[in-house]
């Protein structure tokens, strides 16, 4: 470059510093919400509200909004792999967090990744089916998640509904809860928390952390109605607050406290659900 082209005023050399060891980087595995409320969005601005170095790669684009998910176009294997290729060739991540994984060999792709320790801790937000009801991976998917993924992770925070799925227990109360954290932690998890937000009372969690089982209590905030994204926040808060260092209780019961503050200050950009929301994050 010729000296004339230069801006004068830069300092070219703050261009060759090492990179920030003080930047802490938490990636999201996980699909495109095009309404901005679940998905790799709403990771995101968890992230960036947590202070941390959000990193994404994407597991397929959905056309969806507040009303529901109309298309789902998964990403090919091999665009997701060169994704983590190029994410973890440069910025090694903490954590991890995974959501929609909608085929078996994207699953695959994830679980030969995080065999290298390039993902840092795991942390899987089963992602099966939308808020809204529409199923977005099939059993097999499910299957491939119990055998693979959730054997190599830190935690594993399904709702209800997918702790039935993925362990083929109806639950219906806080003993069933209990009991489906215990079997994905028997299956490998180190941790699992099946979340209480589906509940008709008070919002319960149930951790089990291979020793006991802990219960998360929280409280009602806002309306009944359903709000998109509740899954995506809670999970993405969680792997965050462990990329500060937090252990598995303390993140959680951290992530519980910060949705609960989303869902009361909840957002309706469209004519559908509410979307979580953090009021620092507007202007």
């Amino acid at each position: 470059m010729e000296q004339a082209d230069r801006c004068p005023h830069m300092d070219m050399s703050i261009f060759m510093e090492k990179p920030d060891a003080m930047i802490i980087k938490v990636l999201t595995i996980a699909g495109s919400d095009s309404g901005n409320g679940a998905g790799i969005q709403a990771d995101l601005r968890v992230f960036h509200y947590l202070g941390l170095y959000g990193l994404s790669a994407l597991t397929a684009v959905t056309a969806q909004n507040t009303l529901g998910v109309q298309a789902v176009f998964p990403s090919p294997r091999r665009q997701l792999a060169a994704q983590l290729r190029s994410i973890t060739s440069d910025m090694r991540p903490v954590v991890t967090k995974t959501g929609m994984l909608p085929a078996v060999d994207i699953i695959d792709e994830v679980y030969e990744n995080a065999l290298t320790g390039a993902l840092g801790q795991l942390v899987i937000d089963p992602v099966l089916a939308s808020t809204g009801g529409v199923r977005l991976v099939n059993d097999e998917c499910a299957q491939q998640l119990m055998k693979k993924l959730i054997p190599v992770c830190r935690l594993v925070t399904p709702n209800l509904d997918e702790a039935a799925l993925l362990t083929g227990r109806r639950i219906n109360n806080g003993k069933d809860a209990s009991d489906a954290a215990r079997d994905l932690v028997a299956n490998g998890a180190e941790a699992a928390c099946v979340t209480g937000g589906h509940w008709q009372g008070e919002p319960v969690d149930y951790l089990f952390d291979g020793l006991e089982i802990t219960e998360l209590s929280g409280k009602r905030v806002g309306s009944s109605e359903r709000i998109h994204g509740t899954g995506c926040f809670f999970s993405a808060a969680a792997a965050g607050y462990l990329a500060l260092g937090k252990d598995v209780p303390d993140a959680l019961a951290k992530a519980k406290s910060l949705i609960e503050i989303a869902i009361r200050d909840a957002v309706r950009p469209g004519e559908g659900m509410p979307v979580p929301w953090l009021k620092s994050l507007s202007r």
